[in-house]
């Protein structure tokens, strides 16, 4: 993918979204540009499960001034310096009431920490500790320009239709401002891979969510409850892809499901460093999809995972944090996983005793036949194609790698000895 992913995050790095408003629709927009989008709104104060729909917020600019008119604080500057969710407010206050409202990171100094205040009408700033011990006694006039009002809350999905009606669902949430590693690096690779599954013919149908983070998810699960516990087996939650880091995994809550093992399957296939992570550390929308009674099974493939990285909800989760190399590797994972989902099924022979390969040349008719050959592996594999055993289960128990057993089943399908 070379350059593709990380420019589509420079594209959208800049961006003051939030759970709700015209910046979160705009983002939608922009992937609706690469992909069939369908996006929807659901309207503020709207019941949701146990939740309701939060109001509206937009904003147009935000700062602090000193006496002298400087700009110690400027929305322009970074996405991060508002308290997400502030309400509107233009007074003029003394040091001690400012701080009140100011947030700071005194274990990193030079970083703007990320805060929001979805579900407290309130206002704020953030900004770098080793800013505000700079500070002076003086009078500051704060001044957000910003709405909170009954409004909508946007969300989009997208539907690829397989052969069959069994549906793998990838999520990711697009309401971070200004955080690339969180947020934007899964929100730009879950839309690559609906490229990717565009461009191709596929066994099961994929269900693609671009989401504020939980009130999304909950509002999606309370509009298609029905259909995902109907058809879904399996998916991802993607966040956290696109720092350099060892890949992490994030078991569903049941374990040992379809997803986790196709993917647990790749990642020891691949002989790399990994890190697997128990459910009772979630964090992110897969907390929705595992809730009792919803019970979907899904998992997340990570690079470092969220609250492991010390730049986490931080200005410092920036362009220099995510990479180019990032990005693709876990695109290229996340294919070699899609890859495997669409072949791991379990095939059934046609024939009652091995099947005279020789007559569709896959065995030569002058024996041996060469032990590094395919067609070596090709005997051993028909014997276990018996309606029991899935291609992970071949794989491991005849030390086959999964891209030479891809080709075994190609052959044995394009002769019609198994289906």
């Amino acid at each position: 993918m070379n350059k593709i992913l990380y420019n589509d995050i420079k594209n959208l790095y800049p961006i003051c979204r939030s759970i709700t408003g015209n910046n979160i629709k705009y983002t939608l927009e922009y992937i609706q540009k690469e992909i069939p989008l369908n996006i929807y709104s659901i309207d503020s104060n709207t019941d949701v499960f146990d939740w309701k729909v939060p109001k509206e917020w937009n904003i147009k600019d935000a700062y602090i001034k000193n006496s002298k008119g400087d700009k110690i604080v400027d929305l322009n500057n970074h996405c991060l310096h508002i308290l997400n969710y502030s309400i509107p407010i233009h007074k003029k206050i003394n040091l001690e009431e400012l701080k009140e409202h100011i947030y700071t990171l005194p274990d990193f100094p030079d970083w703007i920490p990320y805060k929001t205040s979805y579900y407290k009408e309130t206002w704020g700033f953030c900004m770098k500790h080793n800013e505000l011990i700079k500070l002076e006694e003086d009078n500051y006039e704060v001044f957000i320009d910003s709405s909170l009002e009954n409004g909508k809350l946007y969300y989009g999905d997208l539907i690829i239709k397989g052969e069959i009606d069994k549906e793998i669902l990838i999520s990711s949430y697009c309401c971070h401002p200004q955080q690339c590693n969180d947020s934007l690096s899964g929100t730009v690779l879950a839309m690559h891979l609906a490229k990717y599954l565009l461009s191709k013919k596929n066994y099961y149908t994929y269900r693609f969510i671009f989401i504020p983070e939980t009130i999304g998810s909950i509002v999606y699960l309370s509009k298609n409850i029905d259909i995902m516990k109907k058809n879904i087996i399996g998916g991802y939650v993607i966040t956290c892809v696109g720092d350099e880091g060892d890949f992490t995994y994030l078991q569903t809550k049941n374990e040992n499901q379809f997803i986790d093992k196709i993917t647990l399957f790749i990642l020891n296939q691949k002989n790399i460093n990994f890190k697997l992570r128990d459910f009772s550390t979630c964090g992110s929308d897969e907390r929705q999809y595992n809730y009792p009674g919803i019970d979907l099974n899904i998992g997340s493939l990570m690079k470092t995972k969220y609250h492991d990285f010390n730049e986490y909800h931080t200005s410092a989760d920036n362009l220099d944090f995510v990479s180019e190399k990032g990005m693709n590797e876990s695109y290229n994972m996340y294919i070699e996983c899609i890859n495997l989902i669409e072949k791991n099924r379990i095939y059934s022979n046609k024939t009652l005793c091995e099947p005279f390969l020789s007559k569709y040349n896959l065995y030569t008719l002058i024996g041996p036949i060469d032990r590094n050959s395919i067609f070596f592996d090709l005997v051993k594999v028909i014997r276990y194609i018996d309606s029991k055993n899935d291609l992970i289960d071949i794989s491991k128990k005849l030390n086959i790698s999964i891209d030479r057993l891809y080709k075994i089943i190609d052959l044995l399908l394009e002769n019609k000895l198994i289906f």
